[in-house]
């Protein structure tokens, strides 16, 4: 493909002849708070992916996993993520030092719609309500706390569109590569057996979850 064919649009105004505007409605959407509604679902949510970005304007998206209702709700305006064990990279950590805006996708299993929320995240070491983020006894070293500036609920069109939540159209996951195979392959780890790596990871996980 010739770059010549490729037509990239690079303005808003361009992107408007292709996408109208939307209706009020679809703006009004935004209550900017957690309402009733919005507490039912982040309750029933075991994940969360976490947008943040650099100053410069590097993104990253990271999945947030817990048992559902570990999330806490704590006013109308803030809610607390908990941290848990990882690879130490601390990627959204870094970038919340930096530029505290944050994006939230709550995801509810079998349910197509998704909870939206924008806000300002703050990188927290210990606060009364870490006794609550505890699991299976362990109490996390830092959580993130959001202040919770847009909530919004995201229509089902994406999900019904990739039939996620349908088994049947899962692949086999024989015919994939395991995580030791792609670790082999994209970190050179010659010396060590795909079956190994993978048994390394799995032992990991199961000991390190919390």
């Amino acid at each position: 493909m010739h770059p010549s064919e490729i037509r990239t649009v690079r303005t808003e105004a361009d992107l408007r002849e292709i996408v109208q505007e939307p209706p009020q409605v679809i703006w009004d959407k935004d209550i900017g708070r957690i309402d009733e509604h919005a507490r039912t679902l982040i309750a029933h949510s075991p994940l969360v992916l976490l947008a943040t970005s650099t100053p410069e304007g590097t993104c990253d998206v990271s999945p947030r996993g817990d048992p559902a209702g570990s999330v806490l709700v704590l006013d109308d305006h803030r809610l607390a993520i908990a941290d848990r064990p990882g690879n130490h990279r601390v990627d959204s950590f870094r970038n919340v030092l930096h530029n505290p805006h944050v994006g939230l996708l709550f995801l509810v299993p079998g349910m197509n719609e998704t909870l939206r929320v924008n806000g300002r995240a703050t990188l927290v070491s210990d606060a009364p309500f870490f006794d609550d983020l505890t699991v299976k006894g362990r109490r996390p070293r830092l959580a993130l706390l959001v202040d919770v500036e847009e909530l919004y609920m995201h229509c089902a069109k994406a999900f019904l569109r990739s039939s996620l939540w349908k088994p049947e159209t899962w692949p086999d996951r024989k015919t994939l590569p395991t995580l030791g195979q792609i670790a082999k392959d994209h970190m050179g780890l010659h010396q060590l057996s795909a079956a190994e790596i993978d048994a390394d990871l799995d032992r990991d996980a199961e000991l390190n979850r919390y």
